[in-house]
C-alpha cells in the first residue's frame, strides 16, 4: 500500500495521493487523466486535481488498484471493491476489445488487452494475475490464445496458462528462460495469420523478436514498438517511438515502422504509452508517416 509518509509534495491536497515509489509508468494517467498528471518537478505522476464527484472518484480508485507498485493511496475505501471489479474495461470505439488494468511491476506497468471473439478470446501481453481480473476474464469467456508482443511484457503469463489452458505465442528470438515453455514460437520476417481476423506483423527493433498484432483491420496492438504521445491534458495527439528505449536496433525499428503504413487500422493500443485513436485508416497512415519522417536511420 502507498504510504502517507512518502506522499509526494506535488500532490494536490486531499484524499488521493501518489507516493515516492511511483515508477512513472503512466497507468494512472491513462485511466484517470482528469485526476493524475506528470509532474516534471517530481519526475513522476501525481494527483494534479482531486476527484470531483463519484465518477472521477471511481476512476481514481481504478487507477489505484491497477497501479503496479501500489504507489497510489486514498483515505476513502468506498470505491475499492467496485474499482477492482471494473476490469476488464471495454475500450471505446473498438469491437470487443477490453483494457485489463492490473499492471505488473515486472513489466514496468505495461498495459495488456483482451479481445473477446466467438472463435476464442485473445489476451495480448500479460497483466498481473489478480483474482478480480481473472474472475472478470473468466466471465467473458476465458482465454484461448495469449499473444506476447515481446520479451519484456510477459509478467504472469504462466498463471494465465494454468488457469485457462491458453496457447501462448511469442517470437523465438525473444524467448528467455522464463518463457521457454511457450507453446507456439514464431520465426521469420513475414506476417503470420493466426486466424482470419488476427495477423501478426514482425516489427524487430525495440527487441529482436518484437511483433504487433492486427485485429480486424481495426486495432493494432503494438507492445513497445509504437504508442500515442500525450499532451498536457493527457490526450494522445500523435504517435511516438523512442531511441532511448530501443534495446535491439533503432534502424531496424525504423524499417519495421515503415511496414505498418500499408496496413489498415484506426487504433493503436500499446504496452507503454497512451492509446491512439485516429478515427480513420488514412489519418492513421498520415500519423505514421509523420513519425517515420522523424526517425532517420
Amino acid at each position: 500500500m502507498a504510504q502517507a509518509a512518502l506522499r509526494l509534495l506535488q500532490n494536490a491536497p486531499g484524499e488521493f495521493f501518489v507516493d515516492e515509489t511511483c515508477i512513472d509508468c503512466a497507468t494512472c494517467r491513462n485511466i484517470a487523466p482528469s485526476v493524475f498528471a506528470y509532474s516534471s518537478d517530481a519526475g513522476r505522476s501525481v494527483v494534479a486535481r482531486q476527484p470531483s464527484g463519484d465518477g472521477e472518484a471511481l476512476r481514481a480508485a481504478m487507477a489505484l488498484v491497477a497501479c503496479p507498485t501500489s504507489s497510489i493511496g486514498s483515505a476513502n475505501k468506498v470505491f475499492a471493491r467496485e474499482a477492482s471489479r471494473a476490469f476488464p474495461e471495454p475500450v471505446p470505439g473498438t469491437d470487443g476489445v477490453y483494457y485489463c488494468g492490473f499492471a505488473s511491476e515486472s513489466s514496468y506497468g505495461a498495459s495488456s488487452w483482451l479481445i473477446v471473439r466467438p472463435e476464442g478470446n485473445v489476451l495480448v501481453d500479460s497483466p498481473r494475475a489478480a483474482r478480480p481480473l481473472i474472475d472478470g476474464i473468466a466471465a467473458l469467456g476465458g482465454v484461448r490464445t495469449m499473444f506476447l508482443t515481446h520479451r519484456d511484457d510477459v509478467a504472469d503469463h504462466e498463471a494465465f496458462r494454468r488457469r485457462f489452458g491458453c496457447e501462448r505465442v511469442l517470437y523465438r528470438s525473444d524467448v528467455s528462460h522464463g518463457t521457454r515453455d511457450v507453446e507456439r514460437q514464431l520465426e521469420g520476417n513475414d506476417p503470420v495469420r493466426l486466424a482470419d481476423d488476427l495477423l501478426v506483423i514482425p516489427v524487430p527493433g525495440h527487441t529482436r523478436g518484437s511483433a504487433a498484432l492486427l485485429y480486424r483491420d481495426q486495432v493494432l496492438f503494438t507492445g513497445d514498438h509504437l504508442w500515442g504521445e500525450e499532451n498536457e491534458s493527457g490526450c494522445a495527439v500523435r504517435l511516438g517511438a523512442s531511441r532511448g528505449v530501443c534495446w535491439y536496433s533503432w534502424s531496424e525499428q525504423t524499417r519495421s515502422m515503415k511496414r505498418l503504413v500499408d496496413l489498415s487500422f484506426t487504433s493503436v493500443l500499446p504496452g507503454h504509452g497512451a492509446p491512439f485513436h485516429a478515427g480513420t485508416s488514412e489519418r492513421m497512415r498520415e500519423a505514421l508517416r509523420r513519425l517515420i519522417d522523424e526517425m532517420p536511420e
